[in-house]
């Protein structure tokens, strides 16, 4: 492997933490160990054990996105703290639980929900911090020791968490991944550095937050591919996990050490292919390397499927590792690519609730399956409807937005109103007036359609561009924005890549000065005039 992947333990805080998600991830596993063994003792229906991972999954799609907005609206490092201490609390209440004996399928699947709410609050805030740990020429390469974390941690948790389990019960391993988060919490509180967005307007509130993150994911070109490429790959890969604990116990006739021993196949799998990834990299496309670990996951679900022999078992577990962690970082990076600081929680926040959404509903699904044909059938069809989704999400491009710069620009100067205007005034109207020729009408009308969508993608509820009728070559531009605060948040978005584009868009224009722009809003009586200009050039 080239010496460059190793390059983000040269930072400290990034080596430091990795450490600590390192042993939590190990903790996390061996309560994943003893969670899907003791539903398969306390109800053995593959709906119920299909139930565990979907409690853990849910919660994910459930909070993720408002999870995000206080990622990006709040002080992440706080955020994270608080969240390992809920976590830490929950596991010792239900280790308490166990030591009395009180435990049932239900309270199960309870304590696996809460478990999945903390991390539904953690996760878009440790995504989001990964580029402020390291700069950006080293991001993926810091993107897959993340996911070599939980990898690692998947091939030594399982086998100890089935060991601990023979030896000393569900009891012991719960308690081990409550001490688990104490240690992240504590790294947490050595780490000093304040993650806290720099910014002089308002916080913004909730449901706006929630509105801005989910419109920007649906006009960001770049995250929606991604996200495609998500939906179709957990819906399918989400069998296995899910079914799992049954491929041990009933398909090759073991117990809780061969269901650990699987797990462990599947965490050394994904360690090898985290150290395969920089050569795919630099051989294929991203497009290319989710294909291949597509197919190298159906062929793992047709070995599980058909294989019915410990050693098959474990050749599939390791090669559903491979293609898990190529896929997951292949994923992860593209969706960092395309995000901007202001929403990035927010984005993998959304990224994450397809994941775990898809996690959720596929586990359901092949759950359901395998109690209508029987295990065998659900893992071939999960895996055949992977490679049919093949050729439908190819043409979704991954990594667009790898080189763009999503660095704010600050090319929009601040508006000079002629009237005093209150933050939540509004809507607000603004219009731009270009002047083109008829050589150059075509290539403007396709660079302004992608204006338009950074505009939705920025803020705009509403976006069109008209030609004056009576004067020709006059073109107006339009969109409109929910509030004048709303709109002076998009003076703060517009980043260097937005700049490139509106550099192309004025290139074209004939008139004698910067298109002229206008901005009103709805009037308000108690507003008064004061001398300012009549014409502004912010854009």
């Amino acid at each position: 492997m080239p010496e460059s992947v190793f390059t983000p333990f040269k930072h400290r805080v990034f080596a430091i933490l990795w450490l600590a998600t390192l042993v939590s991830n190990i903790g996390t596993w061996m309560f994943n160990v003893t969670s899907g063994w003791m539903m398969t003792e306390l109800s053995p229906s593959p709906l119920m054990i299909a139930l565990v991972q979907a409690a853990t999954a849910l919660p994910i799609f459930l909070f993720a996105l408002p999870a995000g907005v206080l990622g990006d609206l709040f002080n992440r490092r706080k955020l994270l703290f608080w969240t390992q201490i809920f976590l830490a609390a929950v596991l010792f209440i239900f280790t308490a639980l166990l030591w009395t004996g009180v435990t049932s399928p239900w309270i199960l699947l309870a304590f696996t929900f809460c478990i999945g709410v903390g991390t539904a609050f953690a996760s878009p805030a440790w995504q989001a911090i990964v580029p402020r740990l390291v700069p950006r020429n080293v991001l993926a390469s810091a993107i897959v020791w993340n996911g070599m974390s939980m990898n690692i941690a998947r091939a030594i948790g399982p086998a100890l968490g089935g060991f601990v389990l023979a030896a000393a019960g569900a009891m012991a391993t719960v308690f081990i991944d409550a001490l688990s988060y104490l240690a992240v919490a504590a790294a947490l509180l050595w780490w000093r550095v304040t993650t806290t967005q720099a910014d002089t307007l308002p916080r913004e509130h909730l449901s706006g937050a929630m509105r801005a993150g989910i419109r920007f994911a649906l006009h960001s070109k770049p995250l929606r591919y991604t996200l495609i490429h998500a939906l179709a790959f957990f819906t399918c890969a989400s069998s296995y996990w899910a079914l799992l604990p049954m491929v041990a116990k009933e398909l090759l006739q073991g117990g809780p050490g061969l269901y650990g021993i699987l797990l462990t196949a599947l965490g050394l799998g994904a360690v090898t292919g985290a150290f395969l990834l920089p050569v795919m990299r630099r051989r294929w496309s991203a497009s290319t390397n989710m294909t291949l670990a597509t197919v190298s996951t159906a062929l793992c679900l047709v070995m599980f499927a058909l294989g019915q022999h410990p050693v098959l078992g474990i050749m599939a577990g390791f090669t559903g590792g491979v293609s898990w962690i190529v896929a997951v970082s292949t994923l992860n990076y593209s969706a960092q690519v395309a995000l901007p600081d202001w929403v990035r929680a927010r984005g993998l926040a959304i990224f994450q609730m397809a994941v775990f959404g898809a996690m959720a509903a596929g586990s359901l699904g092949w759950g359901q399956v395998a109690i209508v044909s029987d295990l065998p059938p659900a893992l071939l069809a999960s895996g055949l409807l992977a490679l049919v989704l093949i050729p439908v999400t190819y043409r979704f491009k991954l990594n667009l937005g790898e080189h763009q710069d999503h660095t704010p620009s600050g090319h929009w100067a601040e508006p000079v109103p002629v009237t005093l205007i209150s933050h939540d005034n509004g809507p607000v109207l603004v219009t731009l007036e270009y002047r083109i020729d008829d050589a150059d009408r075509d290539e403007f009308f396709k660079l302004i359609r992608e204006m338009g969508t950074i505009r939705r993608r920025d803020g705009a509820i509403q976006w069109g561009y008209f030609e004056d009728v009576e004067d020709h070559g006059r073109f107006i531009e339009m969109f409109i924005v929910e509030s004048w605060i709303s709109h002076l948040r998009q003076h703060g978005r517009v980043s260097a890549a937005d700049k490139i584009l509106q550099d192309k868009i004025f290139a074209l224009h004939r008139g004698a000065m910067h298109p002229r722009v206008t901005h009103a809003v709805t009037p308000q009586s108690e507003s008064h005039q004061t001398a300012a200009p009549q014409t502004h050039y912010d854009i």
